[in-house]
């Protein structure tokens, strides 16, 4: 097998300086190729790319070196990085006259909300930078590294959970599988201390890589399994793109499990109240089964039964038992081998299926926290539409509602004052000249970015909700204006209240 690169670190700060001094960054690399051939390049598709690259500047050089894996001439190489220290440490091997990257070293933002965009760089396995391992050909080896083995860079699951992941300012973090490092990157701007684990041991080099070159020393690296590296340890926020695919073997480190069904997922939720201090968050991405006969959010909720821990479960997409062994049966590269293989396995599949009376897999985020309250909140929903990303900020305030929803009772509800949030809009629905709409719809264009009908009581209650008012005061004057009994308006606008509030169209004064 291929070994990692040496991490020297006086070496890597070398290697940092010429990066930058090239302008190989996220930023750089979008002004050398444009929009059409930095989005080309994301789809893993180079001929714009290489089309791009033809002039023969450091920047040009290092995009065909580390992003295209071209062959560059020695010469070429030396212009923009310490090339003998290179080829010293691993990063690039001689190739006759040319020299070749061992690695993919991918420009990254790294960006966190409230902070400045910081250039940082991930690590990975060549061939598999974006999307997945399918596009390195079938076989069990892939440029000399066992398939199983294989680390992944950037794709689109490691981009969706930094994105929802709550960043504020805490002690210690932990990015549990943390494969080449891209949430551990994230949290080393926003955590005093990183703790990344991951059961590979070539998937923590690559890790401690990302991080040594990406510039950042509050961090350390742990081999094992789930939690049992930190042993009895707590966190402020653990977060994890686990190994979540449900397979019938555990082929591949980098995704597959090994345990039965969906039991990874469950095990990682059941466990996570043990490892969380006070007020402290644990997200992950995660598949489940929909088991025939059981109701798929009733099952959820069980995994977080008894924890302690607030939850909101997100279910984002649905696939047939079929498509999603097709999909990682390409991940794999499986359809690139001989027929019958990828139709003996493609039957593994759905054999192992309809033991398990699995009708459809779930895809979504779970986001727990240790509210410490005597009823946890336990939300489980499906939401297929589009959201605003980042969409971590919008999480927390999530919880935060929570919290004040719970401590109020309807009096304390009415009693409060509530302002409109940004970006909610009025839309009137019915017919063409009527006098009257039929319904009237709010929705947001932040967040999750929801829409709920309201009635002339709620319509005209958030029209006013400037934080001025109570919410009772302004129901006492709504219900002057339409006639009706204050009484019977105060009985029946706390629960539109509480569903106004949820949603986050309207946020309570604190």
């Amino acid at each position: 097998m291929i070994s990692s690169p040496v991490l020297d670190p006086t070496r890597l700060a070398k290697l940092r300086e010429a990066l930058l001094a090239a302008s190989f960054t996220a930023d750089g690399c979008l002004d050398l190729l444009g929009p059409t051939g930095y989005a080309a390049l994301a789809r893993s598709e180079a001929v714009p790319a290489l089309r791009a690259t033809r002039g023969g500047t450091p920047l040009e050089t290092l995009v065909r070196l580390f992003l295209l894996q071209q062959p560059v001439p020695y010469k070429a190489a030396a212009a923009a990085l310490p090339v003998e220290d290179c080829l010293a440490d691993g990063w690039l091997r001689p190739d006759g006259d040319l020299v070749r990257a061992t690695v993919d070293v991918r420009p990254y933002a790294n960006e966190v909300a409230g902070l400045p965009s910081s250039d940082a760089w991930v690590v990975s396995d060549l061939g598999c930078a974006v999307g997945g391992a399918g596009g390195i050909g079938s076989g069990e080896t892939a440029h000399g590294v066992s398939r199983k083995d294989l680390v992944l860079g950037v794709g689109g699951a490691s981009t969706t959970l930094a994105n929802i992941t709550v960043r504020r300012p805490v002690r210690a973090a932990l990015d549990l599988g943390s494969g080449s490092g891209v949430q551990a990157l994230h949290a080393a701007r926003h955590a005093r201390s990183v703790t990344a684990t991951d059961l590979n041991p070539r998937a923590l080099r690559f890790t401690e890589l990302t991080l040594a070159l990406s510039g950042f020393e509050n961090t350390e690296a742990l081999t094992g399994s789930l939690f049992e590296p930190v042993g009895e340890r707590k966190f402020d926020l653990i977060v994890s793109n686990p190994p979540f695919v449900i397979s019938p073997a555990g082929r591949f480190t980098y995704r597959d499990g090994g345990m039965a069904g969906d039991d990874l997922c469950r095990s990682l939720v059941r466990s996570a109240a043990e490892h969380l201090e006070p007020g402290g968050y644990c997200q992950l991405l995660a598949n489940w089964q929909h088991v025939r006969g059981e109701d798929w959010r009733e099952r959820l909720a069980g995994w977080v039964a008894g924890t302690g821990l607030d939850a909101w479960i997100v279910q984002r997409e649905v696939q047939d038992v079929a498509q999603y062994a097709e999909l990682w049966l390409r991940d794999g590269g499986d359809h690139r081998g001989p027929g019958g293989d990828y139709q003996a396995r493609y039957g593994e599949w759905l054999d192992a299926f309809e033991a398990g009376r699995v009708e459809g897999i779930g895809m979504g985020w779970i986001t727990l926290r240790a509210g410490g309250a005597e009823r946890p909140i336990v939300r489980v929903e499906e939401w297929p539409h589009p959201v605003e990303q980042p969409l971590g900020p919008h999480i927390d305030e999530w919880f935060d509602r929570q919290d004040f929803l719970r401590s109020h009772d309807d009096a304390g509800l009415l009693a409060a004052r509530y302002v409109l949030a940004d970006e909610v809009v009025q839309e009137q629905v019915g017919a063409p000249g009527a006098e009257d709409p039929e319904h009237v719809v709010l929705r947001h264009n932040r967040g999750m970015r929801r829409a709920t009908k309201v009635d002339t009581v709620g319509a005209g209650f958030v029209g006013v909700c400037d934080g001025t008012l109570s919410a009772g005061e302004i129901v006492d004057a709504i219900a002057h204006l339409l006639g009706e009994d204050r009484v019977v308006l105060r009985d029946r606008v706390p629960e539109s209240l509480r569903l106004l509030t949820e949603q986050g169209f309207i946020n309570p004064v604190r």
